[in-house]
């Protein structure tokens, strides 16, 4: 596709352009995406080496962790270095790949919340049919589709920002590139644009959150048939699921259903569904779920015992 633009690299203002809160963004940042790669590493590896957590719960909690992991890091290294410098600048091609890599691992984590959902409605409604409905094979599917299905939406998003013309001038009033800000500074009309990015980006953001939402509402309602200890532990597994659901979905609905219109906030709000929300799945899920902190207790005293008898 040829590149209608004589623009060769971003000026990016990151979140703040004062010397002394660009050093608190650096310790701030550094803290939250270390946490965020110790907490979600931590859950990958409890996951795959413990047998007690072979359900088809866990497999999509493991991938979600690794989505967490990768939309983290799409973003949060780049812009931690960024405060050191006096003027952040990237390229256009780096653009273009940071577009592709933080919308394919975000829209995956849409899909692993969704495939979530759908699992705890078939352990919770239909038990007797779980294992034959939600076997490794189909959940391996079901991983696989997700992750075409991300490709396509991040390739569907490159191919809007290649076809943005961009003149100048070409400060970016963000921490990271998306389509949204870009559009500010094409030099031609981005109705068209608009039109597509909400109903790519936003519906896919509300569609979804508004399915999951529903799917819960099922399920809790279902669990009026359970015994008290069987309602006790579904409750407390689906709280967890829509507590990430609502912290995820709600800045992206935010961001990506008004596209033709930004406000000051927006980088901010911004933080949430690309730092903030991948350093708190981990503590939610752990700090909720007897069963993962079980297993890392187990992991974690096999690793003191081999130390030991080293």
């Amino acid at each position: 596709m040829q590149l209608n633009n004589n623009v060769t690299e971003f000026i990016l203002f990151g979140l703040t352009q004062d010397p002394f809160r660009k050093k608190v963004v650096f310790v701030v940042f550094l803290l939250l995406y270390l946490g965020t790669l110790l907490g979600n590493l931590l859950i990958i590896i409890t996951v795959k080496t413990s047998q007690a957590l072979g359900s088809p719960m866990y497999f999509f909690l493991f991938h979600l962790s690794l989505s967490d992991t990768c939309l983290s890091t799409s973003i949060a290294p780049r812009m931690i270095v960024d405060t050191f410098l006096k003027e952040a600048t990237i390229s256009f091609s780096e653009c273009i790949i940071q577009i592709f890599t933080s919308h394919i691992f975000g829209c995956q984590e849409i899909f692993i919340l969704i495939l979530m959902a759908v699992d705890r409605y078939v352990a919770i409604c239909k038990p007797l049919h779980y294992m034959t409905v939600m076997s490794r094979r189909v959940c391996g599917v079901l991983v696989g589709v997700a992750w075409v299905g991300s490709c396509v939406h991040s390739l569907t998003q490159i191919c809007l920002a290649l076809s943005l013309p961009f003149c100048g001038p070409n400060a970016l009033d963000h921490y990271f590139c998306d389509l949204q800000p870009l559009l500010k500074l094409a030099c031609s009309d981005t109705y068209v644009i608009n039109l597509l990015l909400v109903s790519n980006s936003g519906a896919i953001c509300t569609v979804s959150f508004i399915m999951l939402m529903a799917s819960y509402v099922i399920i809790l309602r279902s669990l009026r048939n359970h015994s008290a200890e069987g309602r006790r532990k579904a409750l407390s597994t689906c709280i967890s699921h829509i507590m990430v659901v609502i912290l995820f979905f709600g800045p992206c609905i935010f961001i990506y259903t008004r596209p033709a219109t930004t406000f000051s906030m927006d980088k901010m709000i911004a933080v949430f569904y690309t730092v903030g929300t991948p350093l708190l799945n981990p503590l939610i899920y752990t700090l909720r779920n007897a069963e993962v902190k079980n297993a890392m207790r187990k992991l974690w005293k096999k690793k003191l015992v081999s130390d030991a008898v080293r």
